[in-house]
């Protein structure tokens, strides 16, 4: 039987039709589909990953950190920066311990838990006093040079706290740190306990704080402000609809008032 060398023509009959087009697109289309899929899923648990450890984004809604953070800033929270949760990798990765004079992005402590920004003014086991709206720490006066006081606002309960007994007013405190306030006096002074911080905003008297619901515990912390990526102008009542269609109308009037309402002068401001 005649071999058939390398390179022969079969004849007509025994030739192998080319594969037809169609096919190879639809392969090509699905491996684009795919290819994008996977790209698109990477970006997500990117995205997740770094939201939950490392870097997030928050807005500014009220005046309680006023001069140092105004309504309408929003700031980029590093995540990846305190330790003291007792985690193992910590001692492996650059953590650092909460300190005084820290402002802090938090989980509040009742309610539905939404975040909290204040800054940090006892540490555990620090004993607290205010005294004519002065801060005493383990009896030494704690230099504040970014605080304000608004004089049209006066609370005797907050500008000289801890209260002397439970004869105090309970007025625009939290019933279960009405409850425990007392437990936490000893010699005049409120003492902090472990795993625990006291803060205040800076806007002294226009915030809501550890004189009126208590504590921070320390894994309610998330991080520390890094810089404002952006600011507009605001005021409180704009950021007082918290609906899923309340944050659609206001970032649809901040996208179209762009360049008119934002302070420019605060872009890329470090947070100190």
């Amino acid at each position: 039987m005649a071999s058939i060398e390398t390179g022969a023509v079969l004849p007509e009959a025994a030739q192998v039709p080319p594969p037809s087009a169609a096919p190879r697109r639809a392969r090509v289309a699905r491996a684009g589909y795919a290819d994008f899929f996977e790209s698109l899923l990477v970006t997500i648990l990117i995205a997740l990953f770094g939201t939950t450890f490392i870097l997030q984004a928050f807005k500014i809604p009220s005046q309680s950190m006023e001069p140092t953070l105004l309504v309408g800033d929003h700031l980029l929270v590093n995540k990846f920066i305190f330790g003291g949760t007792g985690a193992w990798y910590e001692k492996f990765l650059p953590y650092r311990p909460v300190r005084r004079g820290d402002i802090i992005v938090f989980k509040f402590p009742f309610d539905d838990h939404p975040h909290y920004v204040k800054r940090v003014i006892g540490l555990p086991g620090e004993r607290i006093r205010i005294v004519n709206q002065l801060v005493f720490v383990d009896g030494s006066l704690l230099n504040e040079p970014y605080v304000v006081h608004d004089p049209s606002q006066d609370d005797p309960f907050a500008d000289n706290f801890p209260p002397e007994n439970d004869r105090f007013s309970r007025y625009n405190m939290r019933s279960e740190w009405a409850g425990q306030i007392m437990g936490f006096v000893h010699n005049a002074a409120l003492v902090v306990p472990p795993d625990h911080y006291f803060v205040m905003g800076d806007n002294r008297d226009r915030s809501w704080d550890s004189r009126y619901w208590g504590f921070v515990d320390r894994r309610a912390i998330m991080g520390r402000p890094l810089f404002i990526y952006w600011s507009v102008a605001a005021t409180a009542e704009d950021y007082n609809d918290r609906s899923l269609l309340g944050t659609i109308h206001g970032l649809e009037d901040g996208l179209i008032h762009l360049t008119s309402r934002t302070r420019w002068h605060r872009m890329l401001r470090e947070v100190h």
